[in-house]
């Protein structure tokens, strides 16, 4: 069971020396687009999910829709992300082949940082997180997720500094230049949940 303590704590591991995260060649540069909120992002998401639940069964222990395109009104980039959570994310044997089967590729394997994957589908496009049962940073997701949906200044922050950054910035640096923005949301989930002093 997870613990305040273990949701606000980020873990910044970086790789190992001489590890990489990517399983094939690394991600090509490529500019980000950021685009308006489409109605049509829930529907895809539970097309997935279907496909996912379909795939995996009772293995499929949650998948949830997480990310900007799963908050209404906020502008994003138009992949669906999605987190799934299965009981031992070291056995690839047990999900990987059967989400290869849906059209998804394995891009990410972390095991040095929560146990992560990474699935990608091109068409539609959508980036599957796979993490092990009791993940501070799915929980952490969900989180994010639910205070964007209700918090209406800071959904309004969060897609002011994705459209800045995106403007002159390339997928390498995107992330990296979000979050300070990101962190500061997070402290005020964090305390709207009570898990800060």
């Amino acid at each position: 069971m997870l613990t305040a303590a273990q949701i606000i704590a980020f873990d910044d591991t970086p790789p190992p020396p001489g590890c990489s995260p990517w399983v094939g060649a690394p991600e090509q540069v490529r500019h980000i687009e950021i685009v308006e909120p489409d109605a049509a992002w829930p529907d895809i998401f539970a097309s997935f999910r279907s496909a996912i639940v379909g795939a995996l069964g009772e293995r499929a222990l949650a998948v949830e829709h997480v990310g900007s395109t799963s908050v209404p009104g906020l502008a994003a980039k138009p992949v669906i992300d999605i987190d799934l959570t299965v009981a031992d994310t070291d056995d690839e044997d047990a999900y990987v082949p059967h989400l290869e089967a849906l059209g998804f590729m394995l891009r990410v394997r972390e095991p040095w940082w929560l146990g992560h994957r990474c699935l990608v589908s091109a068409a539609p496009a959508a980036n599957l997180h796979v993490w092990p049962p009791d993940s501070p940073e799915a929980a952490r997701h969900r989180l994010f997720r639910d205070w964007l949906r209700i918090d209406g200044a800071d959904r309004e922050r969060y897609a002011a500094i994705k459209r800045a950054v995106a403007a002159d910035g390339l997928m390498s640096e995107y992330n990296a230049r979000k979050q300070g923005v990101i962190r500061e949301i997070y402290a005020r989930a964090f305390a709207a949940a009570g898990f800060l002093p």
